[in-house]
């Protein structure tokens, strides 16, 4: 059996920030940003992060399949919640990966996922490597305009691969293009045109030069080129220099995502994969603190393989967002007054968390080996009416399960970070049901019968201790009519 990517996913957050609304709101400190205000960025809720986004991205990667042969996860960020916690652990644990895994944080600079990517690549395991990005920026600044929120997912290890790895080259370099300090929220950056010229187009052209060597492959016979890089045309700069077809530079989704970090290198390569055909070379090149490139040769596998939605489905899956309070409020770049109601000790017990790991981070409930019937939680009694076996209950996962709304409430008196507060009663076809709270979902949208799915949001943020807590909400599995499903054009 072949080693190479087995399976591919994406995550992009529901909101679209227009970037008008981002100029509109600064335009009268910094008339310069106005050349940055076309197309629009992803934008995540406030009960998201590169954990959960992460999450997302590895579901749609793996769907449904057997998750139990996956010996390893690597979590790709430099925007990572926990700075002394296992961030790849909570990846983990939300997905219900078997608990002999070796999970590992890869951080430290916007090469991170590639890194991770190539050495699950290069080893003996099969391993999920996720990235999952969400930088802030100040206000007003070029940052905030170009950055996106996003994760990407690649499964790599032996067996049909869609894609395998024919060559490889790295290089590291302490080239302080920007930087971020333990004290610091924001980067510093330095000036883009000595990043591309001294950075950008003297770093990266070896290192894919080398990849190429090593696989035996001309540049000129690379079908796709991916290279994250929010420099106007630098993707364009670097494949000339290296002598890459133009037609072969892919888009950067700059227009209607921004780039999302860490992550970026993975989603273009995903996006890739989503139009490539067998036979096809992808080239994929990273930079920061030096650079990697990876050259990928697409197999037969390529045409029998859909990501549950990929990364277009997700640009298709779109709600514009032209508040740009509410997404400094999400940002806790602005002081809110969230009144009294918000005034509530959120500390968490640790030891509860623990005792309940299974049903709380990965929702799995019990089923009873009796009679069959799902609940949720699990307990030793089974629910179902005539049966009430005791101790007869098995694992029993609902995290990919659709379910109904049986009952609903948005709630305009309880604190919310992002009201109505939406929340209600869920009940599932094979059995089970329980009150949670909704997320993507606006207060008109609800409906009885309305189907549901599960997605790993923050359920709430200890802002006294800076502990944040998981839980799993609703959101619609379609979107109403009043969601825009058209994406923008695409640009550079």
């Amino acid at each position: 059996m072949a080693e190479g990517i087995l399976a591919y996913g994406a995550y992009l957050p529901r909101r679209r920030l227009q970037r008008r609304a981002i100029i509109e709101a600064n335009a009268w400190f910094d008339p310069t940003l106005r050349g940055l205000g076309r197309g629009e960025r992803t934008m995540a809720g406030w009960d998201e992060d590169p954990i959960t986004m992460a999450v997302e991205a590895a579901r749609d990667a793996l769907g449904e399949q057997d998750r139990s042969a996956i010996q390893g996860l690597r979590f790709a960020s430099t925007t990572a919640p926990f700075l002394d916690r296992l961030n790849a652990g909570v990846v983990a644990a939300a997905l219900n990966l078997p608990d002999n895994l070796s999970a590992t944080d890869t951080m430290g600079a916007q090469r991170a996922g590639t890194s991770a990517l190539l050495e699950a690549l290069t080893g003996s395991k099969t391993t999920l490597v996720v990235a999952g990005e969400q930088r802030r920026a100040k206000a007003a600044s070029p940052l905030e305009l170009t950055c996106g929120d996003g994760a990407a997912a690649m499964l790599v290890g032996a067996g049909e691969p869609l894609a395998v790895l024919i060559g490889s080259a790295s290089s590291t370099a302490d080239f302080v293009d920007h930087f971020r300090t333990e004290e610091s929220v924001y980067d510093y950056r330095w000036e883009d045109r000595w990043v591309r010229d001294l950075g950008l187009l003297q770093l990266v052209p070896p290192t894919i030069q080398r990849c190429l060597a090593q696989a035996g492959i001309d540049a000129a016979s690379v079908t796709h080129f991916c290279l994250p890089t929010t420099v106007v045309k630098g993707a364009d700069a670097v494949a000339r220099t290296v002598g890459i077809p133009a037609t072969a530079v892919r888009d950067n989704l700059q227009a209607n995502c921004g780039d999302t970090g860490t992550a970026h290198a993975l989603l273009m390569l995903a996006d890739a994969l989503e139009n490539a055909g067998a036979g096809d070379l992808i080239l994929v090149a990273s930079f920061g603190q030096g650079a990697d490139a990876l050259l990928l040769r697409v197999t037969d596998r390529i045409a029998s393989f859909t990501p549950q939605r990929g990364v277009r489905g997700h640009l298709a899956r779109r709600q514009e967002e032209t508040s740009y309070t509410r997404f400094a409020a999400f940002r806790d770049t602005l002081n809110l007054e969230h009144g009294m109601r918000a005034e509530v000790d959120k500390q968490t017990s640790l030891s509860y968390q623990w005792r309940h790991r299974a049903t709380i981070t990965a929702l799995v409930g019990g089923r009873c080996t009796r009679c069959g019937t799902p609940q949720f939680p699990a307990s030793r009694i089974c629910v179902a009416p005539g049966c009430n076996a005791i101790d007869t209950q098995e694992p029993y996962a609902f995290a990919d399960k659709i379910g109904r709304i049986a009952s609903y409430t948005a709630d305009q008196l309880s604190y919310a970070p992002d009201p109505p507060a939406c929340y209600g009663m869920i009940t599932f076809a094979e059995g089970g049901r329980w009150m949670m709270d909704f997320t993507e979902i606006d207060a008109a949208e609800l409906a009885v019968g309305r189907e549901m799915r599960m997605r790993f949001r923050i359920k709430d943020i200890d802002r006294q201790r800076g502990f944040r807590r998981y839980f799993w909400k609703a959101s619609p599995v379609a979107e109403q009519a009043a969601v825009s499903t058209a994406a923008p054009a695409k640009g550079d």
